[in-house]
């Protein structure tokens, strides 16, 4: 009897112990299974956040798998602007979500901005009485949240955002397990962010890029096409004009950088005439230079030259305006002064903040007698028959469009036959070297007296070489303009080509 009690005792521990045994085993497969389920999990989680490279899909299929894996109501993905040092909110779905977008937090701000600053993930189970919550986002969504869970999205050790979901379906609250899920789902999840984000920069910028280009190209023609409006104010031919007749014929011109011939010109009856030749070279497409030539009256011959203080379209305008002035206001019976100062009355109403400097004359062909108003231009060098070089000088004048009620003087000198007239503007003299040395008026007045027996064309010519030759391949920073007027007997004029760039 006694040994059938200790085989049954036997028995009875075996079978615990064979029970216990089947428990750990049943434990493990469970948790194995768990483990399993969980690996799955982020297996599906991985595949999901990198089947888009896109981050508007990426942030929806973020917040959607976040949802589903913790069995949570709803869930975002707030991004950190590094440079103001906020959170926002870069996809915002539903009725509000444009309200949404607008929300920033501060770095600190609320549980999400808690999470930024310090990096560490939290489970809130009634997020109303936590100190950290921050109710700016349920406001405006007329959302309640009960319980949460946020944690860091950290790339390259840097938080670029925090992924929060919010409310446990069935009214629990989240789990440890819960919190550590999402914390394995916000590694990939962040990589993929990050990569998202740079695809997402560099796509703007390409787009950028080719409005940007369109726009150059848009800029370019329209440039070309205020060239040729610009180009068109300015005289594109040569002038030759006869005392007592005009005799001449002038050349024809394609382009602004054509090669342009003056006609065979008649000298039958007269025995005095005026050459009119000039060469213009923005700096830009468009410049503030300008000059023009005109016969007025009987015997005389009109012409200018200005300089606009600012360069491009706005200096193109004003330059513009200026010339129609001159043209419109230029009588047979005005002089250079009393011009100069209706034109300058009426810059000065249009409130610009720009001027022109400007030099005007009006020669007597037959007596040679010039007069002749500066408004603060650089000074003209007269060449005598004799080849002496001398600057012209004479009352100056304030440049116009400075001060409305300036008076402008008259100015008046003699050229005897043989004489020649230049006007320049400062793109001559304070042309710059690489060491931003000037060109000048002491290389201007050398070479002019080099030259001083060029005919007009190879005068300008050899001028503008000289200038490139002096500032050796330096980027040109300001317009070039020349004009020649020569006072001269009325031989048959060559057919020497004028050159206008």
């Amino acid at each position: 009897m006694r040994e059938m009690g200790i085989a049954a005792g036997v028995l009875l521990l075996v079978s615990v112990i064979v029970i216990g045994l089947l428990l750990r085993s049943e434990s493990r497969r469970l948790a194995a299974e768990t483990e399993l389920q969980r690996t799955m999990q982020l297996f599906d989680v991985s595949l999901e956040v990198n089947s888009t490279i896109r981050k508007q899909d990426l942030l929806v299929k973020i917040m959607e798998t976040s949802s589903r894996v913790v069995n949570a109501e709803a869930s975002s993905v707030i991004l950190v602007d590094e440079a103001r040092g906020e959170l926002f909110f870069d996809l915002a779905l539903g009725e509000k979500g444009d309200e949404v977008r607008e929300i920033r937090l501060k770095i600190g701000e609320g549980i999400a901005g808690w999470v930024a600053e310090t990096g560490q993930p939290v489970k809130i189970d009634d997020a109303a009485s936590d100190e950290r919550w921050s109710s700016k986002v349920a406001k405006r969504v007329d959302y309640p949240t009960r319980n949460m869970l946020c944690v860091p999205l950290i790339s390259k050790g840097k938080i670029i955002g925090v992924l929060q979901v919010l409310n446990k379906r069935g009214g629990e609250p989240f789990s440890e397990r819960d919190l550590q899920l999402l914390e394995s789902i916000a590694s990939p999840t962040a990589a993929a962010l990050e990569n998202a984000m740079l695809y997402d920069a560099l796509e703007k910028s390409i787009h950028a890029l080719k409005v940007t280009t369109a726009a150059k190209e848009r800029m370019e023609s329209e440039l070309r096409i205020a060239t040729d409006i610009q180009m068109g104010f300015l005289p594109r031919k040569s002038l030759h004009v006869l005392a007592a007749r005009r005799a001449g014929a002038e050349s024809d011109a394609a382009s602004v950088s054509d090669v342009l011939d003056a006609s065979a010109v008649e000298a039958a009856g007269t025995d005095i005439a005026a050459d009119s030749r000039a060469y213009i070279r923005p700096a830009r497409e468009v410049g503030g230079d300008f000059y023009d030539y005109f016969e007025i009256g009987k015997d005389k011959l009109f012409f200018v030259l200005g300089d606009v203080s600012d360069k491009g379209i706005p200096a193109a305008l004003f330059m513009a305006v200026t010339m129609t002035l001159l043209k419109g206001k230029m009588t047979a019976d005005s002089t250079p002064g009393t011009l100069l100062t209706a034109v300058n009355q009426e810059l000065y109403k249009d409130d610009s903040t720009m001027f022109a400097t400007i030099w005007c004359g009006v020669l007597d062909i037959a007596t040679g007698e010039l007069v002749y108003s500066d408004g603060g231009h650089c000074p003209p060098y007269v060449i005598r028959a004799g080849g002496e070089v001398l600057p012209l000088k004479g009352r100056k004048g304030l440049p116009l469009g400075v001060m409305d009620d300036m008076v402008y003087a008259d100015n008046t000198i003699t050229l005897e036959l043989g004489d020649r007239l230049i006007l320049y503007t400062d793109g001559i003299t304070e042309a710059e070297d690489g060491q931003q040395d000037q060109y000048g008026f002491v290389r201007l007045g050398e070479l002019l007296t080099r030259e001083a027996a060029a005919d007009q064309q190879e005068l300008l010519k050899r001028l503008v070489e000289d200038v490139d030759r002096f500032t050796n391949g330096a980027v040109q920073s300001d317009d070039m303009a020349v004009l020649i007027v020569d006072r001269k007997p009325a031989n048959r004029p060559t057919t020497a080509p004028l050159v206008m760039l």
